[in-house]
């Protein structure tokens, strides 16, 4: 048991230790965002499906530049760009923590663990990262394909539980601090491990046979980095709650140690399993009846109906560029690996600074306002991007003005909105896994809608572009949502 299991419900908001132990799980997670998602395994899978480069003369410069020609992937007896394969299967991964998390979530209610689903998932995500070193061309692509959406499940669905903690361990004037602090910790934590995997991957390495062994070690690097660094924070984050031996039923199916009881007193052990059955099968049910609900709920109040509303528009462009920024780099303006993973940590340390300005800004001119400049930005890095060419010379630097932008509010929009909704909630309530369970089930359908349309728009365009572009759509409905949002302000300027 950790040093904080005990603690009294009053000791443990605003506990140095708590929120420190909490945020260092973004210092351990953070590392499949950057590494994962936005630097190396996107480029890695560039790679795998290129099958060669072409020149092609731009008359307009009077230069010849390299294109990649890049395999297609046969599925279903279809052809599809490896791009857009590749945000097809972000879609899957996101459908499936749609399908999973208010279940678990609500398990995790019902027995009072939601430490341990964390848990699940955060060991998930980190042996998913390792399995990626597998990947080893197109022979098995799909292998890698399915290790990825592990690992999105694994990250996804352990946020779910890791964000629901953030109103019961600090009170409402340290919760937009601490998000950004999560965040802050996150982004050191991960541009310190890319570092690390850069300088074997382009220094270490000799040739490009010893790039890709090293760069198959980045990945399980990051998997040993989310599993070692989380330890602390399951040692010193409290449980909320005993988990009992018994519910209704001896839980076989949740406790590995029962799997092995004959549990004659209960009528033997295919009795009990029958029990288990129906007694998720039940928590199921009243999961998503309960999800709806809270759904319900939370609508009725005029403040969240907007900011939620205003969330899942912007999240569907925030979430998806994020995603998808790499592939853009690489396939759209064919960015040496090397300048690509450069400026990807330059918009890492960005977002540090971004969450830690936006974090204060928001004292001054409050939450709305913050969130409204930041999806102005947003809109911006978006139409830059679909006028970027790569025939223009200045193409390359064009893209680092762009993502310059997105560096800066990346950070800052994520713990703007996190810290805002925790505001929004009901104080002192005992339903806060349900209420972040929707949060992130309203984010994860962003994301389903997101992907879909981007990768949709890459199979009918070849191109990136028009993607890019339509995001800007989901911006303009946010930043008109939010503005319905009302301000109120304490006697300490703590303004939403």
């Amino acid at each position: 048991m950790s040093d904080s299991e005990n603690l009294k419900p009053q000791f443990v908001k605003n506990n140095p230790k708590i929120m420190k132990a909490w945020a260092t799980y973004d210092w351990a997670n953070s590392v499949y965002s950057l590494v994962i998602t936005s630097t190396i395994f996107p480029i890695y899978y560039a790679i795998l499906t290129t099958i060669t480069e072409k020149k092609e003369f731009v008359e307009k410069t009077g230069e010849w530049i390299s294109v990649p020609v890049r395999h297609k992937i046969q599925l279903f007896g279809e052809t599809y760009h490896p791009d857009a394969i590749y945000g097809y299967s972000l879609t899957i991964s996101f459908f499936i923590v749609v399908l999973l998390s208010p279940f678990l979530s609500s398990l995790a209610d019902t027995i009072g663990n939601k430490k341990s689903f964390l848990q699940f998932f955060c060991y998930l995500g980190a042996t998913s990262c390792m399995g990626l070193a597998m990947f080893t061309g197109m022979q098995n692509v799909f292998l890698g394909l399915l290790f990825s959406i592990m690992a999105s499940v694994g990250f996804w669905g352990s946020l779910v539980f890791y964000n629901s903690f953030l109103p019961d361990i600090a009170t409402r004037d340290k919760q937009d601090a601490l998000s950004a602090r999560g965040y802050v910790y996150g982004y050191i934590g991960s541009v310190v491990l890319v570092v690390i995997c850069l300088i074997l991957i382009m220094v270490v390495a000799k040739d490009e046979e010893q790039r890709l062994i090293y760069t198959r070690m980045s990945f399980l690097l990051t998997g040993a980095w989310w599993f070692g660094f989380s330890q602390y924070t399951f040692r010193h984050l409290p449980q909320f709650g005993m988990v009992k031996d018994q519910l209704p039923k001896d839980l076989v199916l949740l406790n590995y140690k029962n799997i092995f009881k004959k549990h004659e007193e209960l009528g033997g052990f295919w009795v009990v399993l029958k029990d288990n059955i129906r007694f998720y099968l039940d928590v199921a049910k009243e999961s998503f009846r309960e999800l709806f609900k809270v759904g319900k709920t939370l609508f009725e109040d005029t403040n969240l109906k907007f900011f939620l509303s205003s969330f899942f528009f912007y999240s569907v462009g925030m979430q998806t560029i994020f995603l998808m920024a790499t592939l853009f780099g690489k396939s759209e303006i064919n960015l040496d690996q090397g300048k690509l993973i450069g400026t990807l940590l330059v918009i890492q340390i960005e977002a540090i600074i971004g969450a830690i300005i936006f974090s204060r800004l928001s004292r001054r001119i409050g939450n709305k306002n913050v969130i409204s400049i930041a999806i102005v930005l947003w809109i911006v890095a978006c139409l830059s991007a679909y006028f970027l060419n790569k025939e223009n010379p200045y193409v390359e630097y064009q893209f680092y003005g762009v993502a310059a932008i997105v560096g800066l509010v990346m950070g800052g929009l994520q713990a703007m909105s996190r810290s805002t909704y925790s505001k929004l909630l009901p104080e002192e309530s005992n339903d806060n896994t349900t209420y972040f369970s929707f949060y992130d089930v309203l984010e994860k359908l962003a994301i389903i809608l997101g992907t879909f349309i981007f990768a949709t728009l890459i199979e009918k365009f070849n191109n990136m572009r028009y993607a890019a572009l339509s995001m800007s759509v989901f911006f303009a409905v946010g930043l008109v949502l939010i503005r319905f949002l009302k301000v109120k302000m304490t006697s300490n300027r703590d303004v939403l």
